[in-house]
């Protein structure tokens, strides 16, 4: 009898059960060869995360009072647009004080510049004349000392000559020290009056640093997301205005198990896809940590919650206003793509 016969001559529950047997057989067997293949890196390799856009609390350097908030939530800036500004009559005024003390302190300089040259130049005038004097003294001394040998001269004469030539040395050594302190003082004076002159300039500098800070303008472009003062706050320095969300660069935080781990490498491309629109995004891996932890409650995949991933970044390059903070993602690894150069940012 042929085995078709057979099988039709069986009852109907067991050729039931001989079907599903087969079936399962080849489930199994399917499910033995995709395994087969994910574990070789043949097959596609697929990771799930959430778009990942830096946010940047924008705020003023100095305190003072709002006098004006220029966008809205939900508008959209350029880079180097002004967001808010300050009221800036405190500190023009301050700058202005700084430049008078600038004005002070370079006219205090020039005038010792002008003015001690001449006092060097009394000085040193004053010693040449008692260096002649002392010259005439001391020839009138000796003239005397030899007169009173031939006794042309008295002992009283040649003693008020000698008095003479101490006492004009003693006003040459006078003049001296005075010539040296002038010279020496005024190089002290000059450099008091540089450093002065300096310190003024720094302090300008700060006001005029100050009222440019009044100002609030974007770093770059993005989207106002929180529009946190209002015109007549008054806020200290570093208190948060906006909010502003970055218009670029665009991440995507994902993760990977250890298996998934030998499949990818930094500068791989990637597609990137969302459960909102058919759109797909491309871009490439940037950053893989390092360092393993446990999945975060975030990321949906079908594996255990307490299997350890590595965390991975992944640049979007045409990123556009469909992708927002937070928003879920399925991201495509191309297994047969070569690693690339790293984006910048990555």
């Amino acid at each position: 009898m042929k085995p078709v016969e057979k099988f039709r001559m069986l009852p109907r529950n067991t050729k039931r059960a001989t079907g599903l047997a087969v079936i399962a057989v080849i489930a199994i067997a399917v499910g033995l060869l995709w395994t087969h293949q994910a574990g070789n890196g043949t097959g596609p390799l697929r990771l799930h995360g959430n778009v990942d856009i830096r946010e940047v609390q924008l705020g003023f350097r100095e305190p003072g009072r709002i006098e004006q908030m220029a966008f809205e939530e939900g508008d959209a800036v350029n880079a180097g647009v002004r967001m808010a500004m300050l009221d800036a009559q405190p500190y023009r005024e301050a700058l202005a004080a700084a430049d008078a003390n600038v004005q002070v302190a370079r006219a205090d300089l020039a005038k010792l510049r002008q003015v001690r040259p001449q006092e060097i130049a009394r000085a040193r005038e004053a010693v040449n004349q008692t260096q002649a004097v002392v010259t005439d003294a001391e020839r009138n001394y000796r003239r005397q000392r030899d007169l009173l040998a031939t006794g042309s001269s008295s002992q009283r004469i040649v003693d008020a000559a000698r008095a003479a030539r101490d006492q004009a040395i003693a006003g040459l050594k006078a003049t001296q020290a005075a010539l040296t302190q002038v010279t020496e003082g005024s190089r002290e004076d000059v450099a008091a009056a540089e450093a002065r002159l300096a310190a003024a300039q720094a302090a300008r500098a700060q006001a005029a640093t100050a009222v440019g800070d009044t100002e609030l303008v974007a770093p770059s472009a993005g989207v106002v997301i929180s529009r946190v003062r209002e015109p007549g706050s008054m806020v200290n320095s570093q208190s948060t205005v906006y909010i502003l969300s970055l218009a670029a660069p665009v991440y995507v935080r994902a993760y990977v198990d250890e298996p998934g781990l030998g499949r990818i490498a930094p500068g791989m491309r990637v597609r990137v896809r969302t459960d909102s629109s058919d759109k797909i995004y491309h871009g490439q891996i940037g950053f893989i940590s390092p360092r393993a932890e446990f999945t975060p409650k975030t990321v949906e995949t079908t594996d255990l919650r307490t299997d350890l991933v590595y965390r991975l970044r992944v640049v979007v390059e045409n990123a556009d206003a469909g992708l927002r903070q937070g928003m879920p993602v399925t991201v495509e690894v191309d297994p047969e793509a070569s690693p690339a150069t790293p984006a910048r940012g990555a």
